[in-house]
């Protein structure tokens, strides 16, 4: 059996391909995430059904509510994130996006009173600190409506995700690879009244990148991800995490010739040290005792 470390950094690998997906698929945000959900489902569906996954065992009802709740939310994650894409381009809204730990903190303190010391507190801090970076935002810098509109995005869909991360940790007796299944099909359910094709038809070569948006960063990814991580540290997982962005900037640039500046590298250098001080429980204050 191969080391688990290696299918994982494969899977964020795939997901940081995301946006070379989206761009030459060519369609709307909402018809991209449609697409997306009904080809991840068909994938999804049949490696559940493989496993035996679909039996009715395995979908108690508070957990069905509960995967249905987080597709909801993720399925606003998708269309958020795929418009902040198009506005302010892959690298910048992949970088911004990897604040969504530091929401999660947030989140979970405010409404589910989770407790929340002061080293992490210090580190959401830094989160902050490189997301201002990363958004090239510093002083002097020209305020464009459609950047600032996108990067509201990004940190909508951040924020969703969080979401997703809270309800799923409460989900009991679902495999996790059945709530990628849901998401999916909570996705699709929830775009289709809203795709308009365009006028002109979806060629062959957009249904090809399609087929491989549902196929690649999205189900293989997912059963990937969902099947290396119950065997593995959570060290390896907070830093293999940042593999995913790191791709996306580095393919941004490759397919697009699209390079960020110093400053968004220093902000995404910052959000990955603030990541991995909360995921590794670095501490700032080891003189305040529960900090």
């Amino acid at each position: 059996m191969s080391h688990p470390a290696l299918p994982f950094a494969a899977a964020m690998a795939m997901l940081g391909t995301l946006g070379v997906f989206v761009e030459e698929a060519g369609l709307a945000p909402v018809a991209t995430v449609f697409f997306r959900c009904v080809f991840g489902a068909a994938a999804l569906a049949l490696y559940c059904a493989c496993k035996g996954m679909l039996a009715r065992g395995n979908m108690p009802a508070k957990s069905l509510g509960l995967a249905l709740l987080s597709g909801v939310l993720m399925c606003v994650n998708w269309v958020a994130f795929l418009e902040a894409m198009r506005r302010v381009g892959i690298s910048v809204a992949t970088i911004v996006f990897h604040v969504q730990p530091f929401l999660v903190l947030i989140l979970g303190s405010a409404l589910l009173k989770e407790r929340v010391g002061a080293d992490n507190y210090a580190w959401v801090g830094v989160g902050f600190a490189g997301l201002v970076l990363a958004c090239g935002l510093g002083p002097g810098t020209p305020l464009d409506a459609g950047y600032l509109i996108g990067i509201a995005c990004t940190l909508a869909g951040a924020v969703a995700y969080a979401g997703v991360t809270l309800t799923t940790r409460a989900i009991r007796g679902m495999p996790p690879q059945l709530t990628a299944l849901i998401h999916c099909v909570a996705g699709a359910v929830l775009t289709a009244g809203f795709v308009t094709p365009p006028a002109g038809g979806i060629g062959a070569a957009q249904w090809a990148w399609l087929l491989g948006l549902g196929l690649f960063p999205t189900a293989l990814a997912y059963v990937l991800i969902y099947g290396a991580t119950p065997r593995m540290e959570t060290a390896a997982i907070a830093v293999l995490t940042f593999v995913y962005p790191a791709t996306a900037v580095v393919v941004d640039f490759l397919a697009y010739g699209h390079l960020v500046g110093a400053a968004q590298v220093a902000g995404f250098a910052l959000i990955v040290i603030a990541s991995l001080g909360v995921n590794l429980r670095w501490r700032l204050f080891p003189s305040l005792e529960g900090a």
